[in-house]
């Protein structure tokens, strides 16, 4: 964790300073060495939050985008349940970081209590996680709306264990500038890409967006994406565009019946 309570104070980690767990008020143990990034660690056996994950580099870059008293805050359940969120904007917009592999279990138990949540995935975790999203990024098509996709297939780019999230999942698949992993694909240099919940017109909606717009719209914003409207507003363009080329068909059809009836009458007074 980033922060203790050091005198009842929020602190980061001090070499031989003791603190206590802002989740279950446990000793914590500052860990300042030079191999893994600093971080409080419960001293014996951790009774905390069991959603809790080992902080890595990529969760510490991106948590500290925002300010100190957004990070590591308890949020309660009506019912009396609580866990520390990663970050928390003053809007109430809840942010996880997720590196390690999470369970469909946890996922959707986060996502329900969490009303107001969206997931930053790590998207370089695995194996081959870059390179399926390099391969399908040349073949998302356009959802009449800039900046968004459609596709039948959402797993040709994605992790499966993320298809059918109930809240807006951000990939971060590196490539930022300061990023040394040169396998980021290019499409992924300053961008997010995000997979909506729901579909429209049965397909999976994906939308790209650069890194300094999601920051930006985290910090002063309740929604950093409002999906509900967004689908709407496509699929209505959807609908538009069909009414369009429905419309254009007809047109053109009526346009062939009365050049065949026209052929007709000329035949007639011909003989």
């Amino acid at each position: 964790m980033q922060f203790a309570l050091v005198n009842e104070d929020r602190c980061p980690p001090t070499p031989n300073v003791i603190g206590k767990c802002i989740g279950c008020g446990q000793e914590m143990i500052a860990k300042c060495g030079e191999i893994k990034i600093w971080h409080w660690s419960h001293k014996g056996k951790r009774k905390c939050d069991p959603w809790w994950e080992p902080e890595t580099a990529w969760h510490r870059e991106w948590k500290e985008c925002f300010p100190a008293d957004w990070r590591e805050v308890i949020q309660w359940s009506a019912a009396g349940e609580k866990h520390i969120a990663d970050v928390r904007n003053a809007s109430g917009l809840v942010i996880e970081f997720q590196h390690s592999a999470i369970s469909t279990q946890e996922r959707t138990a986060r996502e329900a209590f969490y009303e107001n949540l969206i997931w930053v995935v790590d998207g370089t975790r695995l194996k081959y996680d870059i390179s399926r999203f390099d391969r399908g990024s040349h073949d998302l098509r356009g959802a009449g709306r800039p900046g968004y996709f459609m596709t039948h297939w959402p797993s040709d780019y994605f992790p499966k264990s993320w298809i059918g999230c109930s809240k807006p999942v951000f990939f971060d698949f590196g490539g930022h500038d300061d990023d040394p992993d040169t396998r980021s694909p290019k499409a992924a240099r300053g961008n997010l890409w995000c997979l909506l919940p729901e579909s429209v017109d049965g397909q999976a909606v994906i939308a790209k967006l650069e890194r300094c717009e999601f920051l930006d719209a985290a910090h002063r914003a309740a929604q950093s994406f409002p999906p509900h409207t967004i689908l709407l507003e496509i699929a209505h363009a959807i609908a538009e565009h069909r009414e369009a080329e429905r419309r254009a068909e007809a047109q053109y059809l009526q346009r062939l019946r009365v050049q065949n009836s026209g052929r007709g009458r000329l035949r007639f007074f011909s003989k």
